[in-house]
């Protein structure tokens, strides 16, 4: 799903794919080399558990933008913005 959504195509190769498979209820979160060098992987796991909490409760909403919020956090503080900041990849999720 990461290559065939194009998630490692930005310049900073700092794409993450926040997946959510509903048939086997599994979530992972694939982040491109650029972030994944400085982000340890427990840092995402973490952000996984909490979404799977969140939706154990029924919260699937709630799980699902507390986890893009903070994902978004975690870029930001390792991607800050720049004068020029395009969005190189489309916020809106795929559902396949």
């Amino acid at each position: 799903m990461f290559s065939q959504l194009g998630v490692w195509d930005t310049e900073g190769n700092s794409g993450v794919l926040i997946y959510v498979q509903l048939v086997d209820r599994r979530i992972e979160i694939v982040a491109d080399r650029g972030i994944a060098r400085r982000v340890p992987q427990a840092e995402w796991d973490h952000v996984c558990r909490a979404m799977e909490h969140a939706f154990k409760r029924g919260s699937y909403e709630a799980g699902a933008v507390e986890a893009i919020a903070a994902v978004t956090e975690i870029l930001a503080r390792h991607f800050p913005a720049r004068e020029t900041n395009p969005n190189e990849l489309p916020d809106k999720p795929a559902v396949l």
